[in-house]
């Protein structure tokens, strides 16, 4: 089979095209022909660093959308079937004709929904339904969702006004259209040297129920003192050192938000999870309650995705880069 590799993990990293053995199928899993792959910041920052577990070549890409044509049981109901998946960070990714996926973590895509679209949910998806699912938040509460024009931001917007809850969001001022469209009651310019005055002004000086930060770093911070007390906030990026005082005077619960722990931590219930996520996902699409981000078609070509995937890394993108496998 086709697939695109990288070679080593490094700073300059870039994939080159080879044939593979179509994989094998495994004990409870399905093997699928992969129609597309999406492209996500973890798989250009793992392109980077590497993971312990992997051998190389290695075929980058957690999410994708493909049919079903072989199973550990012949009489498996998925077979014939498209499908959506975030996978093992430490297995094989999508970027290849085929690829095997535990058949507990994918979910099947209903009637109506383009394949394409499907695959621009799986991780920035499942990613905002996990973090709001962990602040535990409800209708009537208030919530800043930072980043609000990435793919997180915008999936967690949406949700959560479906959830009833007033929605302030962080973005640049080229994209605060969008996001006012998306639902958001109020969007800041996360450049505005006043931005923590005018978010309080905007509450009327009371304080944030939670906090959904994919920024990380100085931003972490700054937004726990937006917190009421006990207030709560869930961490997309590594935590940084928060001074001892603040946390005292807030005491918020502190989330940190990951999907490949899923699969890190060998937790079958977890990666059920996922396909519930999916499901879930793929249900709102297909009633048109949620919005996928502009969606930027690749070529299944070495030198078209290294560019994109370094893209990732750039910062700024706004919509999802999905890469047209077969």
């Amino acid at each position: 089979m086709r697939a695109l590799v990288l070679t080593k993990a490094s700073e300059d990293f870039e994939l080159t095209e080879t044939q593979l053995p179509v994989p094998s199928v495994g004990d409870g899993q399905v093997l699928i022909k992969v129609d597309y792959a999406a492209l996500n910041p973890v798989d250009s920052k793992l392109a980077k660093t590497g993971h312990s577990a992997w051998q190389y070549p290695h075929i980058p890409a957690l999410d994708g959308v493909g049919t079903v044509v072989d199973s550990y049981s012949p009489h498996c109901p998925l077979i014939g079937k498209q499908v959506l998946w975030h996978s093992d960070l430490s297995k094989a990714g999508a970027l290849a004709e085929y690829v095997a996926i535990e058949a507990h973590a994918v979910s099947l895509l209903p009637e109506g929904v383009e394949p394409i679209k499907a695959a621009a949910l799986p991780c920035a998806g499942m990613t905002a339904i996990l973090a709001l699912c962990k602040l535990q938040v409800e209708a009537g509460e208030t919530i800043l969702i930072e980043a609000g024009a990435g793919a997180v931001g915008q999936f967690a917007i949406q949700l959560a006004k479906a959830k009833g809850l007033t929605v302030l969001a962080t973005a640049s001022k080229a994209n605060h259209k969008l996001v006012s469209c998306l639902g958001a009651d109020h969007v800041f310019d996360y450049r505005d040297k006043h931005l923590v005055d005018k978010i309080k002004q905007a509450l009327a000086y009371q304080l944030l129920d939670a906090v959904l930060d994919s920024v990380g770093g100085e931003a972490t911070a700054r937004d726990i003192e937006l917190l009421r007390f006990n207030g709560r906030i869930a961490c997309l990026t590594e935590l940084p050192v928060i001074d001892a005082g603040l946390l005292f005077e807030r005491s918020p619960a502190i989330h940190a938000i990951s999907l490949g722990g899923a699969w890190l931590a060998n937790d079958l219930c977890a990666q059920q999870k996922l396909s519930m996520m999916g499901d879930h996902l793929l249900e709102l699409l297909a009633s048109k309650q949620l919005h996928v981000p502009e969606i930027y078609s690749i070529e299944f070509d070495a030198e078209q995705v290294t560019k994109a995937m370094h893209a990732q890394l750039a910062g700024g993108l706004v919509g999802k880069q999905v890469v047209k496998v077969s």
